[in-house]
């Protein structure tokens, strides 16, 4: 396992400030300088967490290896 670093949050930690600057946006409270900064910001954390997915997606594909067979949505895996 890797250790935390504080310039690379987790997906947990982005997600958290994400739900904290929606609900900043959502007060109403901003004036529009500070809600485009904080846009920008959030919009910063999902294109990070989207990078984070789709290296564990990654990772699971490689784990899995070539030879699994996923089933089609709404169908169970034979086995």
């Amino acid at each position: 396992m890797t250790e935390s670093n504080p310039n690379d949050p987790s997906l947990e930690r982005r997600l958290g400030r994400l739900e904290e600057i929606l609900t900043a946006i959502e007060a109403d409270e901003l004036d529009l300088s500070d809600a485009l900064r904080l846009f920008e910001e959030g919009v910063g954390h999902v294109r990070a967490a989207e990078a984070l997915l789709s290296e564990a997606r990654l990772k699971v594909d490689e784990i899995l290896g070539p030879d699994r067979v996923a089933p089609l949505d709404g169908e169970e895996a034979d086995g």
